[in-house]
C-alpha cells in the first residue's frame, strides 16, 4: 500500500510516498480505508525533534510515516469492537504517527476507542479535519476549567486550533476575545468570537482597555508567549500550545500544552469527547475547513504550508 513518510529528517524534500504492507485490524480495533489531514506536528517529527525530545515514542527507525487524523471508510473490524463501527461505515480517528503507524496512508488500523462515525453531512476529505485540532482546543479549554460567563482570550484565532477553541469557548457559554490580522477579521467574527482585536504584540494591552482586570484566562494558539502575559487578571491561568513558561508573577499560572500529551494521556482514547466533537461539529457548532487537496506524492508542498504560516483550514491528502 501506499504510505506517506520519510526515511530520512529533514526539510519537506524528504517527504516520499513509501511501499508498505498492509495493515490488519486486531482485537479492539478497526482497519480503514483513508483520506487523512496534515497536522503542523508532522513537521517537527519529519524534522526529527519528535525523536530529539521523545525518543523513547519516536525510537529510531529506516521508516516513518506521518499524519494524527484519518478519515475513511471501515473496511475490517477486530473482535470486541463496538458495533456502530461495522464494515462499510464511514468514521474519523486518531492515530499515534510511531514509525510506520501514521494516518497517512491507504489502510491504517486504529483502536476502536479513537475512531467515532464521521459527521452527517461532511464528505470525508473535509471531516478528516475534526477531530485533532478540535481535541487539542477542547482540552487547552478544559485545562483552563472557567465557569460560564468568564472571559477567555484566545490569539492565532483565525488559525486551526484558535478557531474550534472560539467556537468551544461560546458553545461554553464563555465570552471571548480573539486576535485576527485584518483580513481575518470577518472570518473570526463568524467563529464566534464577541471582541475581534488587531493581531499582534499589542493584544494584551488591548485586552485590558475591554477588560481592566484581564481576562480570566487564555489560550494562546498563536504561541505568542511572554507578550500574552499581562492580558490574564491576577491569579489567572495562560494555556500555551509549544511548551513556553513564563514568570508566575501575580499568581499567573502558566500551563504549557504539547499534542503528544493526548496520546500519553490517554485523551485520544476518550470516545465520549470524540462523540462530542462530532457532534458538535454535525450539528454547525464547529466548523469543518479544508485549505488545499493534494496528492500523497505532493505531501512536502502540503506540510511547506505550515512553515510558511497563515493557513486557514488544514491540508489533506487524498489517497
Amino acid at each position: 500500500m501506499k504510505a506517506v513518510g520519510f526515511t530520512e529528517f529533514g526539510g519537506p524534500e524528504v517527504m516520499r510516498v513509501l511501499e508498505l504492507p498492509e495493515p490488519h485490524a486486531g482485537p479492539g480495533q478497526v482497519r480503514i480505508k483513508v483520506a487523512a489531514a496534515v497536522h503542523p506536528s508532522d513537521v517537527n517529527t519529519r524534522l526529527g525533534l519528535a525523536a530529539q525530545n521523545m525518543p523513547d515514542r519516536y525510537p529510531p527507525a529506516e521508516e516513518y510515516v506521518v499524519g494524527r487524523d484519518a478519515a475513511g471508510v471501515i473496511d475490517e473490524v477486530g473482535e470486541g469492537v463496538r458495533a456502530e463501527l461495522a464494515v462499510g461505515a464511514e468514521v474519523i480517528a486518531l492515530l499515534e504517527p510511531k514509525l510506520t503507524l501514521g494516518a497517512q496512508a491507504e489502510y491504517v488500523v486504529a483502536p476502536a476507542e479513537s475512531v467515532v462515525p464521521a459527521p452527517k453531512g461532511a464528505d470525508l476529505t473535509t471531516a478528516s479535519t475534526l477531530l485533532m485540532s478540535a481535541l487539542t482546543a477542547r482540552t487547552a479549554l478544559d485545562t483552563l476549567e472557567l465557569p460560564p460567563g468568564a472571559t477567555v482570550a484566545v490569539t492565532g484565532a483565525a488559525g486551526a486550533v484558535g478557531g474550534y477553541a472560539v467556537q468551544l469557548a461560546k458553545a461554553a457559554g464563555l465570552t471571548v476575545i480573539a486576535d485576527a490580522a485584518e483580513k481575518d477579521r470577518d472570518l473570526v467574527i463568524d467563529l464566534g468570537a464577541d471582541h475581534v482585536l488587531p493581531r499582534g504584540d499589542q493584544f494584551a494591552e488591548q485586552v485590558r482597555e475591554l477588560r481592566p482586570a484581564g481576562a480570566d484566562g487564555i489560550v494562546d494558539a498563536g504561541v505568542m508567549n511572554a507578550a500574552v502575559a499581562s492580558g490574564v487578571c491576577d491569579g489567572g491561568t495562560i494555556v500555551t500550545l509549544q511548551g513556553f513558561t513564563g514568570t508566575t508573577d501575580r499568581g499567573v499560572r502558566w500551563l504549557p500544552f504539547f499534542v503528544n500529551g493526548l496520546f500519553v494521556n490517554g485523551r485520544v482514547r476518550d470516545t465520549a469527547a470524540l462523540t462530542e466533537l462530532r457532534d458538535q461539529a454535525e450539528s454547525g457548532t464547529l466548523a469543518l475547513r479544508v485549505a488545499a487537496t493534494y496528492p500523497p506524492e505532493q505531501a512536502g508542498e502540503a506540510q511547506r504550508l505550515f512553515e510558511v504560516g497563515g493557513v486557514r483550514g488544514r491540508p489533506v491528502l487524498l489517497f
